[in-house]
């Protein structure tokens, strides 16, 4: 089974509500998805989500980069993905977020063809059940304490409060409140997407000690390591974690060495793919560093599907698994992954184990214009 063609395809997905954190507010979801088609007629599918704050990635750029990369697969081996990955790098520097889609939709394609689920050619599934951890935030204090109870009710055992998004004393005092009404034994963060300096997020942070906060995102811009263990010391038992700093295995260790964090955000459009989550996710674990699993905002079942299958074999999702399908109006598949009760269950069909719908991918379909290259 060879990969006969590759076709990048840039949707825009209408959100259920605008989604608002630092320095971005988001109303719709611009993201690629990647079609693999082998020649023996089977179809894998892929995506990523445009992320110029976090990755620099465009649909313009993503297009153009799988387009750039086909040359470098078609003809190849659909199974071989660990050579489809070495020809990429060796084709093209970075673009994490392309190289991502293409090598989730050739796990979807091997998949179907040898008819396992994704996770069964990532490693040997350890959990069939992860916890969901969802978003509260939209800066509106009553707003988010309706939220945070409805989303309690529903089972959520694993909260993010969006901060950055006002005063780091405003802030301070919505978390203190909404961690009040979600109470103990359940996961609680706060993540500022970068948008404190280093003297907001101190002062954040002493605001909220003793509250109930587990874990404090990307306090700060996200390659000032000096300035996240300034924020470390000061936090105390409150966890610093990493997102937007992380997209290597030498980011990893860096936040590590330099005592800048504790924990991670894991993102296939970050590191290049879910073998490279994998490969994080078991790197943390030697590190004693907790692991966040997550799809960027907006992305649909087809990068959530996959980051479940990544879920299911790594050896810790202390700090959950992000799905963000459930913020859409409207997904790509005939039947989105399915949650209940604040968990997601493991998929088990073949490839990723969702169906798309092309009916519904070309009705959210953006016409890009790529160049063509040899």
């Amino acid at each position: 089974m060879k990969i006969k063609s590759i076709e990048p395809i840039a949707i825009s997905l209408p959100m259920l509500k605008p989604v608002i954190m630092a320095g971005e507010e988001i109303h719709r979801a611009d993201n690629v998805l990647v079609k693999i088609e082998t020649d023996s007629g089977l179809i894998g599918w892929g995506e990523a989500a445009s992320a110029p704050v976090m990755t620099g990635d465009t649909l313009e750029s993503i297009v153009s980069a799988v387009h750039f990369l086909e040359h470098a697969l078609r003809g190849r081996p659909a199974a071989d993905i660990a050579g489809a990955l070495a020809a990429m790098d060796g084709r093209m520097y970075g673009n994490h977020g392309a190289k991502a889609a293409i090598e989730i939709a050739l796990h979807d394609v091997t998949g179907k063809e040898t008819s396992m689920p994704m996770h069964a050619l990532l490693g040997d599934s350890l959990r069939n059940r992860a916890p969901l951890m969802c978003v509260v935030g939209t800066g509106d204090l009553d707003g988010d304490l309706r939220d945070a109870e409805k989303k309690k009710a529903a089972g959520f055992t694993a909260y993010k409060i969006k901060v950055g998004i006002d005063t780091a004393e405003k802030d301070a005092a919505r978390t203190v409140a909404i961690c009040k009404v979600l109470g103990s034994g359940l996961v609680i963060s706060a993540d500022a997407n970068q948008g404190f300096t280093v003297d907001e997020a101190l002062a954040y942070v002493r605001a909220v000690k003793g509250c109930g906060l587990n874990f404090f995102e990307q306090p700060v811009e996200a390659h000032n390591l000096a300035g996240m263990a300034q924020v470390a010391r000061e936090a105390g038992p409150i966890v610093i974690g990493a997102d937007e700093g992380i997209h290597s295995p030498d980011d990893i260790a860096r936040h590590h060495d330099a005592r800048a964090a504790g924990g991670v955000s894991l993102k296939a459009i970050k590191l290049g793919g879910a073998r490279a989550v994998v490969a994080a996710a078991r790197q943390c674990d030697s590190l004693s560093m907790r692991v966040n699993v997550s799809c960027k905002t907006g992305e649909s079942s087809v990068a959530c599907a996959a980051a479940l299958h990544v879920a299911s074999v790594i050896p810790n999702v202390a700090w959950g698994l992000t799905l963000t399908h459930t913020a859409l109006a409207e997904d790509v598949t005939a039947a989105p992954v399915p949650t209940a009760r604040g968990h997601a269950n493991a998929l088990d069909r073949p490839g990723l184990g969702v169906d798309v719908d092309e009916d519904r991918v070309n009705r959210h379909r953006v016409r890009i214009a790529a160049r063509h290259v040899a």
